[in-house]
């Protein structure tokens, strides 16, 4: 992974430093709220429903096992002892004082880390596949190419009031576990038919109120000309996306009210221009710089165990719940002898993504001893050890299961993506994690979970769709009606290699209504399906809404 140089130290500490200021201006009076908002969310610091919250970024998802710990540090001593994953990778400190948020924010600096453009209109966190570097199924680690966009897009003067957020996402797989479809930017990493490697790119994809899957707007660019690239895509964003209008204010907009290709033109004439400055001044990377960045992701030098994968097996068919946990939370590794494994943070009944302080101390020790001191987070908010021998899996799993990080879920009903929701965002509408936890406690059983199958549920609170609900098999949005809280369900939405928009299949359902009709949902899915191998999103693209619609609303 990568490590800061003095530039990045100094770059972060001098931020720290200013804010501290601004904190003490902030409390003692100086500064009013107005005044004082621009700056915090600078920081990364928001003001939600009853206190303050941090936004840690996590860069394309990659933790050491010592940042791991700092982050459980500042959630035992700045908040309530835990931290929540977010589906940006990021994590979220939801109690923090605003009196110890520079101290706070010096411990994130101790350890490479901030939480600089976690908010505000500018280039957030660009998020990856958490399996990047470890599966067999990618071209070449992604992570290079985020850090290059994390170093580019960091405080860059152009980009640093632009209309709106901005989001990025890269992966270098066909199996897309990054949703790139559905980001402002999804870049594609694949070869052509010459064997060179360069970028698919997509843009204007996103979610919120306006939901889009991205358009093709070039089908193969080179490597070497990736941030041109991108700057050419944000020049046009920041000339002609619109500021008078906050809802109207995302690229998606943009590309949707000129068109594709009158987009496509404009970009490549920008591009066009900008190559034209030659090398004293285009903005794309020397090759050396490349090399630089790309010698950090090397990977852990790992050795091939031809006996691991027998190890594994015994002790799988020795244990009933080793082997179900197995089955879907360990995923191939490019070297033999390993597997890739996903810690889900979805236990039956506690909030969706978080994780307590305890909990991270314990997953950084066992990174330490198993993993390669290595951590990932995830969009789906879950936690991934990306090089773990198969040896070792079985101790792991005990001591997982001993810290309550064994939930074998992933990918299946429980392992339900949600936002805080109105339990802790002025924003939200309804409640998303109670909902989340009835839906959990009605499906917790093992054998029926392992009947239905990968099925994804996703829940927003409100229609800025931070619980991603429009790309869930299943999605379930929270509205308000008269003060009431009501639940819109979605069918048929994903954001894999076959991204999709999820369509409204009718009117909201109460908060006593809904869990009993995604069970009926469920139950028809299972009626109709060819046979146990076709998942529910194929059920559904197979057959279309109506079914499902009658089953939602059959009782109701």
């Amino acid at each position: 992974m990568y490590h800061y140089d003095q530039i990045d130290r100094d770059l972060v500490q001098a931020r720290v430093d200013e804010f501290r200021d601004q904190v003490r201006r902030r409390i003692s009076g100086e500064l009013t709220e107005d005044q004082f908002k621009p700056l915090r969310l600078m920081n990364g610091l928001y003001l939600q429903l009853h206190a303050y919250m941090l936004r840690v970024a996590i860069p394309y998802g990659t933790l050491s096992s010592a940042q791991l710990r700092a982050l459980a540090t500042l959630g035992r001593d700045y908040d309530r002892g835990y931290g929540h994953v977010t589906t940006r990778q990021n994590m979220q400190f939801n109690w923090v004082g605003l009196g110890d948020v520079p101290d706070a924010l010096q411990l994130l600096a101790d350890h490479d880390m901030h939480a600089i453009q976690t908010s505000g209109n500018t280039i957030r966190n660009t998020t990856t596949d958490p399996f990047a570097g470890a599966t067999d199924e990618e071209i070449e680690d992604p992570r290079v190419w985020c850090e290059v966009i994390r170093q580019w897009s960091t405080l860059h003067p152009e980009f640093s009031f632009l209309p709106r957020k901005f989001k990025i996402a890269v992966t270098a797989a066909q199996n897309d576990r990054a949703a790139t479809q559905v980001h402002d930017i999804g870049l594609q990493l694949y070869p052509n038919e010459d064997g060179e490697a360069g970028f698919r790119v997509l843009v204007g994809g996103g979610l919120g109120r306006t939901p889009y899957v991205g358009e093709l707007v070039r089908d193969f660019l080179p490597k070497e000309h990736l941030l041109s690239y991108l700057e050419a895509i944000l020049r046009v964003y920041n000339m002609h996306g619109r500021r008078d209008n906050l809802y109207k204010a995302r690229i998606k907009i943009l590309v949707n009210e000129m068109g594709t290709e009158a987009f496509r033109e404009a970009v490549e004439e920008e591009w066009q221009r900008l190559l034209a400055l030659g090398p004293g001044g285009s903005v794309d990377l020397p090759d050396a710089e490349r090399a630089r960045i790309a010698a950090f992701f090397k990977g852990p030098d790992l050795t091939a165990d031809p006996d691991g994968e027998a190890v594994l097996k015994e002790a799988r068919a020795d244990s009933r719940a080793l082997d179900r946990w197995a089955e879907v939370n360990l995923h191939p590794h490019k070297v033999s002898g390993h597997a890739i494994v996903t810690i889900s943070l979805k236990p039956i009944g506690k909030p969706p993504g978080d994780i307590t302080s305890n909990q991270m101390d314990a997953l950084a020790d066992l990174a330490d001893q198993y993993g390669q001191g290595e951590i990932r987070t995830t969009h789906e908010q879950n936690m991934v050890l990306p090089h773990v021998r198969q040896a070792d899996i079985p101790a792991l799993y005990q001591a997982l299961e001993e810290y309550g990080l064994a939930s074998p879920n992933a990918g299946r009903i429980t392992d339900i993506v949600a936002c805080p929701g109105l339990d802790y965002c002025n924003l939200a509408n309804t409640r998303s994690i109670p909902i989340a936890n009835q839906i959990q406690e009605r499906f917790d059983d093992l054998d029926r979970e392992r009947t239905i199958g990968e099925l994804k549920i996703k829940i927003s609170g409100c229609i800025n769709a931070c619980g991603h609900h429009h790309v869930g098999h299943i999605g379930i949005l929270g509205v308000d009606k008269k003060g009431e809280e009501f639940y819109q369900v979605t069918l048929g939405g994903a954001s894999d290699e076959q991204a999709a928009i999820g369509t409204i299949v009718g009117r909201g359902l109460s908060a006593d209504e809904v869990v009993e009709a995604i069970d009926r949902v469920v139950r028809t899915y299972l009626d109709i399906r060819r046979d146990a191998g076709e998942r529910f999103i194929d059920t559904y693209r197979r057959l279309g809404a109506e079914p499902f619609k009658e089953a939602l609303y059959a009782e109701a």
